[in-house]
């Protein structure tokens, strides 16, 4: 056990998987996993951790494969949704649980979405932030945008190996406080983001901004940074790199619904709802998730809404799970 930024939070390793991964854990009660997503860490979900465990929950949050304390496989192919969500359905037994609560944002909704999808017996109820559920589709993203006629996007960027990794790695402090901010609901400059690089770099088309937002304290960036000095980029850029192997492997789960009881929170400024079929998704919730218990986008927030909104979502977070 090492010593977490977090009062009250305990650093732990397990092996599950067949790797050795670090999760953060802070009380007691029913199982609630956290998945974070790109580029984050356990920490990202510091605010929930604390909250949920105070309302009755035993919380923890992995660092996920390829990230911070948690084995970084060498081959591309091990970062696939079926590893991510085998990552979080042995971690689970590892704890010594039979079910677990699941809750996801950014690349972390879409494990937390398959693992309910695909394990309803051990993942009961789900929480998805950010990325909007879609049951498994007929065409993939990546073709997707080239149908779209689009080929300056973040995504395809990330496709390279070793490119994002070495602008990335210039900088990571200077990198993380850009990315940060221009996803963020604080973002005041137009036109300014990574979504589409038309400067043909992930920063190009971004901001340093003169202060850091609010929800992110300087020694909050430094942890991040610290993190990422140590292992580098490239175990969290090999998920981009399986968008199209994950669409061949969800094959027989095609236009399935998630049937327990979820959850589903964003921003109204994030990116994310921006993308082309973002709003056709919600719209289809009704079919797509059945047991919705609420869909909520909070006004003015960005990308990173459980750091942004922090009090707000782990209000909807524990009324959604004390309901259960």
């Amino acid at each position: 056990m090492t010593a977490s930024p977090v009062p009250g939070v305990a650093l732990k390793t397990v092996t599950a998987n067949n790797i050795h991964m670090r999760y953060a854990e802070i009380g007691s009660g029913p199982l609630v996993l956290f998945c974070h997503g790109w580029p984050e860490s356990w920490y990202s979900w510091r605010h929930q951790l604390t909250a949920l465990a105070a309302a009755g929950f035993r919380c923890v949050a992995p660092d996920m494969r390829g990230y911070g304390g948690t084995e970084s496989p060498e081959p591309i192919d091990q970062y696939t949704l079926h590893h991510l969500v085998g990552d979080m359905a042995e971690l689970t037994k590892a704890l010594g649980e039979t079910k677990a609560y699941i809750v996801g944002h950014d690349w972390g909704a879409p494990v937390a979405w398959h693992a309910a999808l695909w394990r309803p017996d051990l993942f009961p109820a789900v929480c998805g932030m950010s990325v909007p559920y879609a049951p498994p589709g007929h065409v993939d993203i990546l073709t997707a945008l080239d149908k779209l006629g689009i080929h300056d996007f973040y995504l395809q960027y990330f496709q390279k190996p070793g490119v994002p990794e070495a602008e990335l790695q210039q900088d990571i402090k200077g990198a993380l406080r850009r990315l940060y901010y221009a996803a963020s609901g604080d973002v005041t400059e137009q036109g300014k983001g990574f979504a589409r690089l038309t400067a043909g770099s992930l920063l190009g088309n971004t901001v340093d901004p003169a202060a850091l937002p609010a929800w992110l304290r300087s020694e909050d960036l430094d942890y991040y940074a610290q993190e990422f000095s140590r292992t580098g980029f490239r175990g969290g850029l090999n998920w981009y790199r399986n968008l199209r192997r994950n669409w061949e492997l969800a094959a027989p789960w095609r236009g399935q619904p998630i049937r327990q009881p979820s959850l589903f929170i964003a921003g109204s400024r994030d990116g994310v709802l921006r993308f082309p079929a973002a709003q056709a998704q919600l719209d289809a919730y009704p079919k797509t998730l059945p047991g919705l218990k609420g869909s909520h986008i909070l006004d003015g927030a960005g990308h990173w809404v459980q750091q942004e909104r922090a009090d707000e979502v782990n209000r909807l977070l524990i009324a959604f799970l004390k309901g259960l």
